[in-house]
């Protein structure tokens, strides 16, 4: 479920705020939380904001995404995760198991290129292991621990509300950035999209919309759980 609202989350910011934002003439940089870089987050960058809040959070979770052939060598797999994430490219099916070196359960699920920005960036970056992604191709794993084997309704929310805190923060971030640009290249922020004009939604437009996409699947996933 958690990673339901995660995909969610980054196929929005992927598609609609960098795919549609570029053209619209916004920046997304690697770099972007340098002073003297005004620009957003790249999609990977964007969840590992998300993954250090919800490091700092009393909640025990962690959320890492990994590859293969990441651009960064920190995000690069490896002991049990590695064996798992190999074993991910024969079948495309998450992975759940205890790692002996952290003693956390972790559930691995494969990560897709599912967006245009996503292939174009990792192909085209200087220190890119590999230059050839297409649309559809498994780029990498997210992957989430967490020290039990089970939780409660209660522990499961404080879990969603932890993530849903660290989306925030990391959109409140980006858009203190846009208030670095000079007024006349300063895109509207409100209710609508870049896709609509030179526009970026406020948290809570874009938190409606993760709403409506999520909310129904993961109350349906939540339901199913319950036993009569």
């Amino acid at each position: 479920m958690l990673a339901y609202e995660n995909d969610v989350t980054r196929t929005l910011f992927t598609k609609e705020i960098v795919g549609h934002g570029k053209p619209q003439g916004l920046a997304f940089h690697e770099n972007w939380t340098d002073e003297d870089i005004v620009a957003g987050p790249l999609p990977a960058l964007f969840l590992r904001g998300v993954a250090t809040e919800l490091s700092k959070s009393e909640v025990p979770l962690n959320l890492f995404l990994g590859s293969d052939y990441p651009i960064e060598s920190s995000n690069l797999f490896s002991g049990r995760q590695q064996l798992e994430f190999a074993a991910m490219r024969e079948d495309l099916a998450p992975r759940h198991f205890l790692d002996p070196a952290s003693g956390e359960h972790v559930s691995m699920f494969p990560d897709f290129a599912s967006a245009g920005p996503c292939v174009s960036c990792h192909n085209g970056h200087e220190r890119s292991a590999k230059s050839d992604w297409k649309l559809g191709d498994l780029m990498g794993a997210t992957t989430w621990s967490y020290p039990a084997d089970s939780v409660t309704t209660d522990e499961f929310m404080a879990m969603v509300s932890e993530y849903r805190k660290g989306v925030k923060v990391v959109w409140s971030r980006y858009l203190s950035e846009l208030e670095g640009l000079t007024p006349e290249q300063q895109p509207e922020v409100g209710d609508n999209w870049p896709s609509a004009g030179f526009f970026i939604p406020d948290h809570a437009t874009l938190r409606d919309s993760i709403n409506a996409l999520s909310n129904g699947p993961i109350l349906a996933e939540l339901l199913d759980k319950v036993t009569l």
